[in-house]
């Protein structure tokens, strides 16, 4: 039986920059969220060179994990604790996703490159295989809190499912979310985005969220190029994207553009779940 979802953020490692990177931001994060971080490494195949250039043997990523643990216990006052699993890297993440009751994920990409290749396909391989929430972090290092989310809408009902997390962590850090209906010239799906649009605006006054509301122009390129652009020009410290088991991101043309984004901003993306068990808000 899967375990209930706790207050804790499980962030694998490799022990690479990126990696580290993500524990900073995770770390950081779990201080102001009141989370509990687990470290998790996963020792396979594509780890046998890390290990032969660190010489390192399985305890000894045990101790290193320790030492890691440990600083970031020290350095973000927040209660750090680590995992060693052997085996299949996604299967591994997935399973101690579910033993910890991981309520978010943080995973640091190497964009290109990395021994344990999460890029591309296989960072959107662990998000989907967990359902959990996950925060994708380049080499960008973590400015103490999210002060400005930017938040797409698209067409997909799916995407109000967003709102819990957007209130959540917009009323933590005492966020602006930046609201970007996605423009249709179509009646149907224009009507169906201006109320889904309504909707969460309606619950953003309810929790009295910060909010811009900026529609997309039809004029200014793709939907997917507006969104960056406009959060690098309004210096976003998240963007917040929904992921499609059957297509991978929603922005399913552009996964990697999104992931590997020139400003390195981090995206979280939410795993949708059956809306008939579940409400906008809460858990």
């Amino acid at each position: 039986m899967k375990n209930k979802k706790n207050d804790v953020i499980l962030i694998p490692t490799d022990f690479s920059e990126v990696c580290q990177n993500a524990i900073d931001h995770g770390a950081s994060i779990a201080h102001t969220m009141k989370y509990r971080v687990v470290l998790l490494h996963v020792i396979n195949k594509d780890t046998d060179k890390f290990l032969d250039d660190e010489n390192l043997s399985d305890d000894a990523i045990s101790e290193k994990l320790e030492k890691i643990a440990s600083k970031a216990s020290k350095d973000y006052n927040v209660q750090v604790e680590f995992l060693v699993k052997k085996g299949d890297l996604f299967e591994n993440i997935k399973e101690a996703s579910e033993t910890v009751g991981a309520k978010l994920i943080i995973l640091g990409t190497h964009g290109k490159v990395g021994f344990q290749k999460i890029t591309g396909s296989y960072v959107l391989k662990v998000i989907s295989v967990t359902n959990v929430p996950t925060v994708i972090v380049q080499k960008r290092r973590y400015v103490e809190g999210y002060e400005n989310i930017v938040f797409p809408i698209t067409a997909s009902t799916q995407d109000r499912q967003k709102v819990t997390w957007a209130i959540n962590i917009a009323k933590m850090f005492d966020a602006t979310v930046h609201m970007i209906p996605k423009f249709e010239s179509g009646k149907f799906y224009k009507n169906r985005i201006m109320s889904i649009t309504k909707q969460i605006k309606n619950l953003f006054d309810e929790y009295n969220i910060k909010y811009v509301d900026k529609v997309s122009s039809p004029t200014e390129g793709n939907f997917s190029k507006q969104v960056l652009d406009y959060a690098i020009a309004n210096d976003a410290e998240l963007i917040m994207t929904l992921v499609n088991k059957d297509k991978g991101l929603f922005f399913s043309s552009w996964d990697e553009k999104l992931i590997y984004n020139t400003s390195q901003i981090p995206v979280i993306c939410i795993n949708p779940v059956d809306t008939k068990k579940t409400t906008w808000v809460g858990y």
